[in-house]
């Protein structure tokens, strides 16, 4: 499978590869003229100039007629280089080069057409123009070239396949961070809102006959719109750490779950809360997993159920932490964002979490291990 990949795979080589390859046939190409040229001065004109016009598109793109290329090169090479003194020009090594690079830039099995066609014309060199035993380096130096590119292959494409799975890794740990932070922004904010707005509503209905009532509701909605602004920025890492500590504060858990039932009784909403006082010490990660799925419930009972009463109840049941948060009033309809929060934050730390007609109404009910994989002890 991997060497399946490794060949279909297009490895992209830098330019400099491309001008090495081809200053190095020329290189070779050259000093086979140079040996030849007194012979017959312009049939090897006209070869050398079949030679580079073939070579020049060979190294410099990637193209579907790379075979082509490499054949029209290989022949005006072999009629530069081929006559009676037998296998000495030094001439002969375009035909490794040639090799290895159809095997770096067209894959191994272009590497391989062209090895088999360069060994049926040093076969034919060897058979029908001179019986020279030196023919048999340049068999070993074509074969052992095109080897060397097909490791070198291999190693280039496999750091390819890395960085591109690195890359993705990246994005999707991206993804996951700004799916995190969507959530939490949507649990810190919509609650805020809903208990906010609660307080204002009081505030207009109190403004004439209790103008200092008023004046607490309206402020305690500033207090809580203050709050959420910090954690808001918290979330987004712009909070700034506690100035005689010098260390951010910290997220909220499990303890700060009857707190926040006593924010939304302050508006209005009859809520009541009963924690399990044995509950071992939780780990971090399910406190504030915890802590959300109330906040989350707590916001839809008072925006869909107002004047429902709620209550909110947690303890421990066979090595896991139950929530179950009962409102007495059907919600209506929502976008379900924050049902599928809820889902989503018990089931990263390995727990269940589920939502609709039961109790005396509706009922939230989470179930988290008290030890979590993602915070382990």
């Amino acid at each position: 499978m991997i060497a399946l990949r490794v060949e279909h795979h297009a490895l992209s080589l830098p330019r400099a590869a491309r001008w090495t390859g081809l200053g190095a046939f020329v290189v070779f190409l050259v000093i086979g003229l140079v040996l030849r040229l007194p012979n017959n001065p312009a049939l090897i004109v006209v070869a050398t100039v079949i030679a580079l016009a073939a070579a020049v598109p060979l190294f410099r793109t990637r193209s579907r007629f790379m075979l082509i290329y490499a054949a029209t090169a290989t022949a005006g090479v072999a009629l530069i280089v081929t006559d009676r003194s037998g296998s000495g020009n030094v001439g002969w090594f375009t035909l490794c080069v040639v090799a290895g690079w159809c095997v770096l830039d067209g894959g191994v099995r272009s590497g391989l057409i062209y090895w088999a066609a360069s060994m049926l014309l040093i076969g034919a060199e060897w058979l029908f123009v001179v019986h020279d035993p030196g023919w048999a380096s340049w068999i070993a130096g074509v074969t052992v070239t095109a080897l060397a590119a097909s490791l070198v292959r291999r190693q280039l494409v496999l750091m390819d396949e890395l960085t591109r799975a690195q890359a993705a890794l990246v994005e999707r740990s991206r993804a996951e961070e700004r799916n995190r932070i969507a959530h939490e922004l949507h649990d810190i904010i919509a609650h805020s809102l809903t208990v906010s707005l609660l307080h204002i509503s009081g505030a207009r209905l109190a403004l004439e006959d209790d103008p200092a009532e008023a004046g607490r509701a309206l402020a305690e909605a500033e207090r809580l719109g203050r709050q959420s602004l910090a954690e808001v920025r918290a979330t987004m890492g712009l909070g700034q750490p506690d100035k005689t500590s010098g260390i951010p504060p910290p997220a909220p858990g499990f303890d700060d779950i009857s707190h926040l039932v006593a924010q939304v009784n302050h508006a209005g909403v009859d809520a009541h809360v009963s924690l399990d006082p044995n509950l071992p010490p939780l780990p971090s990660t399910i406190g504030t997993t915890a802590y959300r799925i109330v906040q989350e419930a707590l916001t839809n009972a008072a925006k869909h159920a107002p004047g429902a009463t709620v209550s909110v109840n947690a303890a421990a049941r066979d090595g896991h932490l139950d929530v179950a948060v009962d409102s007495s009033g059907a919600p209506g309809l929502g976008s379900g964002i924050g049902l599928g929060s809820m889902r989503e934050r018990a089931a990263a730390v390995g727990g269940t979490c589920t939502a609709g007609p039961g109790g005396s109404g509706w009922l939230v009910h989470a179930s988290l291990p008290l030890v979590s994989e993602a915070d382990p002890r």
